[in-house]
């Protein structure tokens, strides 16, 4: 069964941990994190970027996937399904396809239509049952080719939105999604305090979780941030133990081109990282 990520993240706060989110990109992805959360008895949430769902045959094809997949592997642990820096439109297709949890990205618009936006989310999540998170401030990161350095937020317009009702808050402290460039500046924890402090018990969210060192990961969670997203990492990791297989020739041996075969390396290499990522996080043993 799915849940909202609301009180999962509520604990994550008052215990000073994080839940992370790992994205999913197909079957593969969905199993071993599934499989890695409840290995570790922790809350997990998997992240849907418009563009996963779009390749995973839409987000319908994406709730009914997971579902059956938690009850086939009997997963115990609190699951959240949760979108991904999402449009308006794609708020609603997710809430009608079954989705736990949504991400309205709304940090494009002028911070007026922005609050419009988010306070009737707001509205229709709490019928609903569902978690809602808004993003102040645009997180870096390449998009279309260029490299934005992460922008921190205003802690006045982070208050704003987070008292329109929101269930948690990602607001840019400097962080970006992918790889860090070497000339990075680190996380602005002076940003990060006083956005906690006018929010008060709101879940902060990190976005970018790949490559932050891991000192900055722990005092970001001191400070407040209870949801760390991670992606590029799994990715990588995926990408790199394929590579290995491949080169070895394992792919040419008996039945090693099987894709089942072909693909397990990486699995077991996502797992490995979700495993890291969670003792990291501090959310082991917190189901």
């Amino acid at each position: 069964m799915l849940v909202s990520a609301k009180e999962m993240l509520t604990k994550a706060k008052e215990g000073h941990y994080a839940v992370g989110q790992f994205n999913i990109n197909n079957l593969e992805w969905t199993k071993a994190i599934l499989l890695t959360a409840e290995e570790q008895k922790s809350p997990v949430i998997l992240g849907v970027s418009e563009g996963a769902g779009k390749y995973m045959c839409g987000f319908k094809t994406v709730t009914n996937m997971v579902k059956a997949m938690i009850e086939e592997l009997n997963i115990t642990v609190p699951v959240a399904l949760h979108l991904d820096h999402g449009s308006y439109e794609a708020c609603y297709k997710c809430i009608d396809a079954g989705f736990s949890s949504i991400m309205f990205d709304g940090s494009h618009y002028p911070i007026e239509e922005n609050v419009a936006k988010t306070k009737e989310l707001v509205q229709v999540c709490a019928e609903k049952g569902l978690s809602l998170e808004a993003e102040v401030g645009s997180i870096g990161g390449e998009e279309d080719g260029v490299v934005g350095m992460g922008e921190c937020a205003d802690p006045a317009e982070c208050k704003m939105i987070a008292d329109l009702g929101v269930t948690m808050l990602a607001a840019g402290i400097g962080n970006i999604h992918g790889k860090y460039p070497a000339n990075w500046a680190g996380l602005s924890f002076e940003t990060l305090a006083a956005i906690s402090e006018k929010v008060g018990k709101m879940p902060l969210v990190l976005h970018g979780g790949t490559g932050i060192p891991e000192d900055m990961i722990k005092k970001a969670i001191d400070l407040g941030v209870s949801k760390i997203n991670v992606n590029t990492e799994c990715q990588l990791a995926f990408a790199a133990a394929t590579r290995t297989y491949v080169e070895a020739g394992k792919d040419l041996q008996g039945k090693g081109f099987d894709p089942r075969k072909l693909l397990a390396p990486g699995v077991e290499a996502i797992k490995a990282t979700v495993k890291e990522k969670m003792e990291l996080f501090g959310s082991v043993g917190k189901a």
